[in-house]
């Protein structure tokens, strides 16, 4: 095995500047593979995480009849005495903070401009809250006992040409099926860098959403954040004596997990797809260094070389080349990863409806993703080398002698 390693070496050696193309092809492929995992696991773990945050909490609970699509503000479908429910919640010794909010659909109006928002009522005091509050671009993050004034997002005040203090008008549906309206003050503009999410919510103190959309002492659902996620159904199971439904955040996010899943299933193909450019470019150098060493093989057959080791021979060099273009990937990836893993992809507002995607994607490469994606790369190597290591392994010693240089 040794001497066909320093055979092979000496093989490679003779053309140097092939043999460093060939590994670096396979390099560029493995970069390439290795950047578009971390995106993937970036932009999914962000997805997760940004819905975690904003919207869906680590679970919610509400009333099992409560339907979030219909946004429903009828009494017998909402939390009653919303806040002594979530301090019994954040009792439990794995929750972080559990705090009520009540939604709303509304129409916010400044002159001839009108945009659909959904109205959340918070309690502003709540570190649940904390992305809005941290969030803030301009003007003052608003106070519990506040009646005329509300959070917009940036997204949205850029649409319709807002700032904090401007006037608008907010209308949203009422709990008896009517429409309220009345004219608030913009105390403040946030962005939580989630342009699907800022720009279609406004924010309210919850005592203020109560009294106008005529909901009483009740709230769509108790929103609660955990210690740890992994903690998750431990506190399922502490809650399911309750007379309410608790919803977990896959659960809640349904659509990212079945994307996450589905993209899984179709990055293979993708991944292949560039290994076998990648190894195209193998092939072509093993097989013309097959015709130029014809001789050179009819010699090795003639003085008793038998086929399979002189195919060892060539599947050696291929797995040499594997080998030197995994580092140069390794490298070349680590670095590029790296670059985005602190400075993020910007890919701004994509118009993505179904889930919250951040304005900015932070690359995120595992140890799996490395050792897979490189085991892949040596696995595609090692099969485009086999081709012309038969092809060089069946050559007849006579005809082979008689091909000139």
């Amino acid at each position: 095995m040794t001497q066909l390693v320093k055979m092979a070496f000496r093989n490679l050696g003779r053309n140097r500047r092939r043999t460093f193309f060939s590994a670096l092809a396979l390099g560029l492929g493995l970069m390439l593979l290795l950047l578009m995992a971390s995106v993937l696991k970036g932009e999914m773990d962000t997805a997760i995480e940004t819905a975690i945050r904003l919207q869906s909490g680590h679970m919610q609970v509400r009333k099992s009849t409560y339907d979030e699509n219909k946004t429903s503000l009828k009494w017998e479908d909402l939390v009653e005495n919303p806040a002594g429910v979530a301090a019994q919640i954040a009792a439990l010794p794995p929750v972080q903070v559990a705090t009520p909010r009540l939604f709303a659909s509304g129409i916010v109006s400044v002159g001839d401009e009108t945009a659909g928002v959904r109205v959340y009522g918070i309690d502003p005091l709540s570190e649940a809250n904390d992305p809005y509050r941290d969030g803030m671009v301009s003007g003052e993050y608003i106070v519990p006992d506040d009646r005329e004034g509300l959070l917009i997002g940036w997204a949205l005040a850029d649409k319709l040409g807002l700032e904090a203090g401007d006037q608008v008008v907010l209308s949203v549906n009422t709990s008896n099926g009517d429409v309220s309206e009345q004219p608030f003050t913009i105390r403040g503009v946030y962005t939580t860098h989630t342009p699907s999410f800022d720009s279609i919510t406004v924010f309210l103190p919850l005592a203020k959403a109560q009294a106008l959309t005529q909901a009483g002492d009740h709230a769509s659902t108790i929103f609660v954040l955990l210690e740890d996620t992994a903690q998750t159904g431990a506190v399922v199971d502490a809650l399911q004596g309750s007379s309410y439904a608790v919803l977990t955040w896959q659960d809640l996010n349904e659509l990212i997990i079945q994307t996450e899943d589905l993209a899984n299933s179709f990055m293979i193909f993708f991944y292949l797809i560039v290994l076998a450019i990648s190894a195209t470019v193998i092939i072509n150098t093993l097989v013309m260094s097959v015709f130029e060493r014809t001789r050179e093989i009819g010699i090795l057959s003639a003085i008793g070389m038998k086929g399979r080791r002189i195919m060892g021979m060539f599947l050696v060099e291929s797995s040499l080349i594997a080998f030197g273009g995994i580092i140069i990937g390794l490298i070349l990836g680590g670095l590029v990863v790296a670059y985005f893993t602190r400075n993020g992809i910007y890919i701004g507002n994509m118009g993505v409806t179904g889930y919250l995607l951040s304005d900015r994607i932070y690359t995120e490469l595992t140890l799996k993703d490395t050792v897979n994606l490189s085991l892949l790369a040596l696995v595609v190597t090692l099969l485009a080398g086999l081709y012309p290591a038969i092809l060089a392994s069946r050559m007849e010693p006579v005809e082979a002698l008689r091909t000139e240089k």
